[in-house]
């Protein structure tokens, strides 16, 4: 292996063979750079795909009311079905281990003024819980607290952009806002990754916009957050058991599907999981498929070459070469030359996807990548297969006679 005569000759070789060592290279690099390529475009699609449910909590069910389609218990059909703070209630008690985070919410588009500048927002009157659905980051202040509900406290957080369009300068903690006649001090402000239409929301306490709208006790909507020891089947089960429930006690049929109504994302997540697996399986199965490529080309070169080569070795063993002598000299050229173009492809592969970067977002490809956990496993197959590929043509070429080595043509 560290023989300088033996290091001398491959050098030798490779120099007195150039246009055989760059096809042979070629082939690897190539297969290489295709596998790299493919491999940080399928990821690319991946995360355009994850990116496209980063704005809520992912395992979040969602429960909102409408009117009814269906007469039922005696009752009329275009009916309005109202929740309120009970029927919350009820629902995030209904089986307690399977709940996370969670929130009743009851919104209003109400108009806000603060000194000059003034304009119409939608108010969330919600919980703390609300934070952790909407995957709100805190940039000043605090979010409301449970304190804050219990005292119907005339606090309020606000999303960037309110704070953009109507504070301008400065920190907004402290300052104090008229929502629809009523003086809020502002506690925080947040940001959010559904962009400037969720940063111009403003939430309040929920009991202190109940207290507003004359006492009402109403919610809009509930979240419910469910534990992420469920599978996606049996959060999908919880979420229809809730929808028949509330059902049951708004004496709603079970088959109007209109008076209560539900968003389970576990529903989505099962089908995100489904695509996922089969856009991991495409493009692992395209990628071995260039790699698989790659391995027979570096082998079909190997065998042209060691052929090539037949009278040489016929020259060495009449000279008194050992097979192993030529079997290891044939098998450590194959091995450089696969190493150095692996090496090759590698780099022109992570530079290409670089160089992409997010150019791609508009055929739904974000930030493509491969992990260096990937690169190197498939460099060492290539290099695996490329002593592989060396050593089969050169051992069956070592044991042929020097005369019949001789005389091939």
């Amino acid at each position: 292996m560290f023989d300088l005569d033996r290091w001398q000759e491959i050098f030798s070789s490779i120099r007195s063979n150039v246009l055989r060592t760059v096809l042979s290279g070629f082939t690897v690099a190539l297969g290489l750079f295709i596998f790299i390529v493919l491999f940080g475009i399928g990821k690319g699609l991946q995360n355009a795909f994850s990116e496209g449910f980063a704005g809520d909590a992912k395992n979040l069910i969602t429960i909102y009311t409408g009117k009814t389609t269906l007469a039922y218990k005696g009752l009329q059909s275009d009916r309005n079905v109202t929740m309120n703070n009970d029927d919350y209630d009820f629902l995030i008690n209904t089986d307690k281990e399977k709940v996370g985070a969670s929130t009743a919410r009851y919104a209003a588009n109400l108009m806000v003024k603060y000194g000059k500048e003034s304009g119409l927002y939608q108010i969330h009157g919600a919980e703390p819980g609300e934070q952790i659905i909407e995957n709100r980051k805190i940039i000043d202040g605090r979010y409301i607290n449970s304190f804050d509900l219990q005292r119907k406290q005339n606090v309020a957080v606000i999303g960037r952009m309110v704070q953009r369009d109507l504070i301008k300068n400065g920190s907004s903690v402290g300052k104090e806002l008229d929502i629809n006649g009523t003086m809020f001090k502002v506690v925080g402000v947040f940001s959010d990754d559904g962009g400037d239409r969720d940063e111009r929301h403003i939430t309040v306490p929920i009991t202190t916009l109940q207290q507003m709208k004359k006492g009402s006790d109403t919610v809009n909507t509930a979240f419910i957050t469910y534990s992420d020891k469920l599978t996606p089947e049996q959060a999908i089960k919880y979420g229809d058991e809730l929808k028949d429930k509330l059902k049951s006690r708004k004496n709603v049929s079970p088959d109007d599907e209109n008076g209560v109504r539900i968003w389970n994302n576990a529903k989505n997540m099962n089908d995100t999981f489904t695509f996922m697996a089969v856009l991991t399986a495409i493009v692992g199965f395209i990628g071995m498929g260039t790699l698989l490529a790659g391995i027979i080309g570096i082998s079909n070169i190997m065998v042209y070459i060691v052929k090539e080569r037949t009278k040489e070795i016929g020259v060495r063993k009449a000279i008194g070469a050992k097979p192993g002598g030529i079997v290891g000299l044939i098998v450590q050229e194959s091995v450089v030359i696969t190493v150095v173009s692996g090496f090759v492809g590698v780099a022109v592969g992570v530079l290409t996807l670089n160089l992409l970067g997010d150019s791609l977002e508009e055929f739904f490809i974000k930030s493509p990548s491969v992990g260096w956990g990937t690169i190197v496993m498939a460099f060492v197959a290539l290099v695996f297969s490329g002593l592989i590929a060396g050593f089969v043509p050169a051992y069956r070429a070592s044991r042929i006679k020097p005369i019949e080595a001789l005389r091939t043509e």
